[in-house]
């Protein structure tokens, strides 16, 4: 399962952001997700949405390889093994790693799908 963007149907209220942070941290921070919608101004309205596509650029540059693919075709951090060295985040194509403290491990995508369950206008499909 990948999660796609459906840019057109975003109006930029960052519900998902919000849902993202709060399953994945238990935190009301939408700053703690680990996807990122930008507003394209001045044209009102519009809006992108980066997600995690599951690449690997993190785990290729991942120098203890502590960033491995799960058996859905997932990228995960192994918190015990991660150095903090945050390559993962720099290499990260759509700037969507989540590094809000630097004496922890970053975050990332997990595919868990509640971005798209508290996405309005379906802004945020799961596909595959």
């Amino acid at each position: 399962m990948e999660l796609k963007a459906i840019h057109e149907n975003c109006s930029g209220c960052c519900t998902c952001r919000l849902a993202c942070a709060m399953e994945n941290h238990r935190q009301v921070r939408p700053a703690l997700a680990v996807l990122r919608i930008e507003g394209r101004f001045p044209a009102p309205g519009d809006y992108r949405i980066h997600l995690c596509d599951q690449c690997g650029a993190c785990a290729e540059i991942c120098p203890v390889e502590a960033i491995r693919e799960d058996e859905n075709g997932v990228y995960r951090i192994d918190e015990e093994e991660c150095t903090l060295c945050m390559a993962c985040v720099d290499a990260c194509p759509y700037g969507v790693i989540a590094a809000p403290d630097p004496d922890a491990p970053p975050a990332k995508c997990t595919a868990c799908g509640a971005c798209v369950e508290s996405c309005p206008r379906d802004a945020i499909v799961m596909v595959g």
